[in-house]
């Protein structure tokens, strides 16, 4: 399998950074979108993307929620995380085969929730 590219989404900077930092030390390519109109962009001009891991609040035209089903609508085979500090989304509110991790996570739940995301890369998931 080629690079396995991470695309994250995320509005405050710092945490963007700092799960940037832990999908390279992973091996893996980050790539970072402040809000979900951004998201899109990336992943209409990067086909290599494979996993998003979003946070729920964020500003602009859709939340990490809506994002997350235009996702699983228009490219099925990427692998998504929802992350959120302040909501507990019901698990019908999530595309199916979605992980949701609570903030603050640790990196040690995120790292295991991206090998978990790569393994499913691996069965096949994304080869449609």
């Amino acid at each position: 399998m080629s690079e396995i590219v991470v695309l994250i989404v995320d509005d405050e900077p710092l945490i963007r950074m700092d799960l940037a930092d832990m999908v390279q030390d992973a091996g893996y390519v980050a790539l970072e979108a402040a809000h979900a109109d951004e998201a899109i962009g990336l992943l209409e001009t990067q086909p290599a993307i494979r996993i998003l891991v979003t946070d729920i609040e964020m500003p602009g035209s859709m939340d990490g929620l809506k994002l997350a089903a235009a996702v699983r609508e228009r490219w099925p085979p990427v692998v998504i995380i929802v992350t959120s500090g302040r909501v507990l989304p019901a698990t019908t509110q999530l595309p199916s085969e979605t992980v949701f991790l609570g903030k603050p996570y640790q990196g040690a739940a995120m790292s295991a929730a991206l090998n978990d995301a790569v393994a499913t890369l691996r069965r096949g998931k994304s080869t449609g």
